[in-house]
């Protein structure tokens, strides 16, 4: 026998006595502290339930479809689509607060009963935009429902021929006032897990010539809107938008009793209308009222062309 191997065997037995007994010391400290971890494990999670409870206080509530009453506010109520907005909220069961600029709404207001009230706004004053949250809030509890549905005439013109001052003055009345009045009552959307719901346009997924005025504020209201559903879903808010055509009514109508819409010019736009119709503000309506119930508790961010497929 190799005497060199002789000398190596008893070290070698040693080595591994000695591993064996620091692989004992690990298992034992780590039997140890595995209360301690679980503790942690358990203390991580009560602290981060307590701050989503205080953070996002609604949200539990919007999961378990429990949803604190209030009012639904309809920007321009006063116009052709807002008014039969308005109408359909309220023959819903709504309470209804809608806003005007112009417009006279004491005829809708006398219709409604006392399930309607009228509010006199420029949508592009953010402070006449937080006091009228503020001031709906005291009286109501909560706003639970946003509907935008505001917007001026556009007239139809090639954009070559639209002056950057003009160009500004839309997206100020669109985008800016849609800013403006969302910003003031968020907050208090954010407590009754509600939903807002913008009316834009169409022509955002087809662009018909000359409907840039209207067309490209609209498009910024509808990435508004994703970027709603997205940041906001954490407080139960929902966010979407409802795409009118080509209407008999509303701003369609208004724009063929101007003569910007020819008999030519209606006749190519109802053939470009798979259903060979135009729609009503009633169909917009119907669009809405869907949209901010509860049968639609789980869509949000999505756009809903009301348009019989002019859109595809």
């Amino acid at each position: 026998m190799d005497a060199t191997n002789d000398f190596a065997l008893p070290k070698r037995i040693a080595l591994s006595l000695h591993n064996n007994q620091i692989i004992n010391n690990l298992t034992l400290a780590t039997l140890s502290i595995r209360p301690s971890i679980a503790e942690t494990k358990r203390s991580l999670a009560w602290n981060s339930s307590s701050k989503a409870d205080s953070l996002h206080g609604m949200t539990q509530k919007a999961a378990a479809g429990i949803k604190e009453s209030g009012i639904s506010l309809v920007a321009g109520g006063s116009g052709g689509i807002g008014t039969a907005i308005v109408r359909r909220l309220v023959r819903g069961g709504k309470k209804v607060a809608f806003t005007f600029q112009q417009s006279d709404p004491s005829a809708l207001v006398e219709e409604m009963g006392n399930k309607a009230t009228a509010h006199r706004i420029d949508l592009q004053d953010p402070q006449a935009c937080r006091k009228l949250a503020d001031d709906l809030i005291a009286q109501h509890g909560a706003i639970e429902n946003f509907i935008h549905a505001a917007g001026p005439h556009v007239p139809m013109v090639h954009l070559s021929k639209v002056s950057p001052e003009n160009f500004a003055d839309q997206v100020n009345a669109d985008l800016v006032g849609f800013f403006n009045i969302i910003h003031a009552v968020l907050p208090s959307l954010r407590t009754t897990s509600g939903s807002i719901t913008a009316v834009t346009s169409a022509a955002t997924a087809r662009y018909p010539k000359r409907d840039g005025l209207s067309a490209i504020p609209k498009g910024g209201v509808e990435t508004m809107i994703r970027a709603l559903a997205a940041e906001e879903g954490r407080y139960g808010v929902r966010a979407n938008s409802v795409a009118p055509g080509m209407l008999s009514d509303g701003m369609a109508a208004r724009l063929i009793d101007t003569g910007e819409l020819d008999s030519n010019a209606l006749q190519v736009t109802m053939d470009n209308i798979p259903l060979r119709r135009f729609g009503t503000a009633a169909d917009i309506a119907e669009a809405v009222a869907f949209l901010v119930s509860e049968k639609a508790n789980f869509i949000s961010g999505q756009k809903l062309n009301v348009d019989g497929g002019y859109s595809v």
